[in-house]
């Protein structure tokens, strides 16, 4: 390949900072060739570099086959711009497009396990949900990281970059720090431990739950969320779980588990295992998040509320969540420098609250459908709200909304906590 000296000494500047890198290694040996040919700016490398990673991870066309060498380039940077609009108009179209999966069993999938160390992380306190904004109803969660990093490969994940080189960290301390942590008792809190890992995949490693278990019945004030895509109960089999501790589910169909979470739990499995806890007494959730817009996803996410309305009576259930992929650029960055087989990214990106996410059609589309597909007595007795989405749409979807995020946080705390007493009370506790 012949190269220009000035251009090559250029390349190597600019190529670090795009992600060319990333690329497979026949991607990166086209797309340096029709670097050095057009003398692709930084701005264009990055573009080319980007898209010819979606179509590798969309396993659409690669970028040879949509840019061959073969293409005249005759006429300049005219030539280089229109060639890139092309290309450019091939990508978006691609995104307009519904994403397909090929129908497969309902199974489980593989990822990469992350080494597990121990690390004290110092004095332990409880966060503010890491995703909250202004722009969005949000419930003010508050986060406890009971383990830092996930064992799992959900191709959509932002835990992921956050942390590196696929090491997962226990503080060792967690039980004594937690034990000690202060709490005001005239106070109810909701606290979650699913945002910085999968809450039950690592079961009682390093005593987690058993601590977790203990701080929930020492402190009755307290809504303790477990969130999960795992089948992990059998420690929580073995304790008589605190009516105050919650376990829920993310729920997507078998398509997207199969594709898109790689390492987790089947469908029919995490249905399983909450229905197995449910019959202990266990309260239990569920969440529809992220719900991804793909070819029959009406028929594939109404078959999974079916499914729940058979299997569990509403009174089991403390709440169902809806909400979509919704990125930030470092995400975005992330997941393509992975490079999995995904179809995540293959969609109309647009500007949404800060972040870039579906066109609010589609979100419509998707949160109505589900909210429709539950009956009358669930929506009344079982607490649904939007996560992470823009008190703009709550009305459209549920026909009503709130006035202020403390009023969404009080109504989901008193709605939460009725639960929780009418099963204490069931319980002669």
């Amino acid at each position: 390949m012949p190269q220009c000296p000035d251009y090559h000494r250029k390349f190597q500047q600019i190529a670090p900072q795009t992600g060319f890198p990333h690329l497979s290694e026949q991607d990166r040996h086209h797309v340096r060739t029709l670097a050095h040919r057009h003398r692709f700016t930084l701005q264009e490398l990055r573009v080319v570099s980007e898209i010819a990673q979606d179509l590798r991870m969309w396993q659409q066309d690669d970028i040879a086959a949509r840019w061959p060498l073969t293409t005249p380039q005759d006429g300049g940077k005219a030539r280089k711009q229109q060639l890139i609009r092309e290309l450019k108009a091939h990508w978006t179209a691609l995104r307009h497009r519904a994403n397909r999966y090929p129908p497969g069993p309902d199974m489980e999938t593989t990822a990469t396990t992350p080494k597990a160390l121990a690390r004290d992380k110092g004095r332990l306190g409880l966060g503010a949900c890491p995703v909250a904004s202004p722009r969005t109803r949000c419930c003010n969660l508050l986060t406890l990281d009971a383990v830092e990093n996930c064992g799992y490969g959900c191709a959509y994940c932002s835990i992921q970059s956050f942390f590196t080189d696929q090491q997962v960290f226990f503080d060792p301390e967690f039980g004594r720090k937690l034990a000690r942590l202060e709490l005001d008792p005239r106070q109810i809190y909701h606290i979650g431990t699913g945002q910085s890992s999968d809450s039950l995949m690592w079961g009682n490693s390093h005593g987690v739950l058993d601590a977790l278990i203990d701080f929930a019945r020492k402190h009755p004030n307290v809504i303790l969320e477990l969130k999960t895509k795992s089948a992990n109960i059998g420690h929580l089999l073995k304790r008589e779980i605190p009516a105050n501790l919650i376990c829920t589910w993310s729920l997507n169909p078998p398509a997207i588990v199969d594709h898109e979470e790689h390492g987790t739990a089947s469908l029919a499995r995490r249905l399983e295992a909450a229905e197995t806890l449910a019959g202990t007494g266990a309260i239990v959730g569920f969440h529809f998040h992220p719900m991804i817009h793909f070819e029959g996803w009406e028929q594939a996410y109404a078959g999974i509320i079916e499914r729940l309305q058979q299997r569990f009576s509403p009174q089991q259930v403390a709440m169902v969540s809806l909400g979509t992929l919704t990125y930030i650029r470092p995400v975005i960055r992330n997941i393509r420098q992975r490079g999995l087989p995904s179809q995540v990214l293959k969609l109309p990106l647009e500007q949404a609250d800060g972040k870039l996410s579906y066109p609010e059609a589609v979100k419509l589309a998707l949160f109505r459908h589900a909210w429709n597909s539950f009956s009358v007595s669930w929506q009344e007795q079982v607490f649904f709200y939007l996560c992470m989405e823009n008190q703009r749409l709550w009305k459209p979807v549920f026909g009503f909304d709130y006035a202020s995020n403390d009023d969404f946080e009080a109504a989901m705390k008193a709605s939460y906590m009725a639960r929780i007493e009418s099963r204490r009370a069931a319980a002669g506790d």
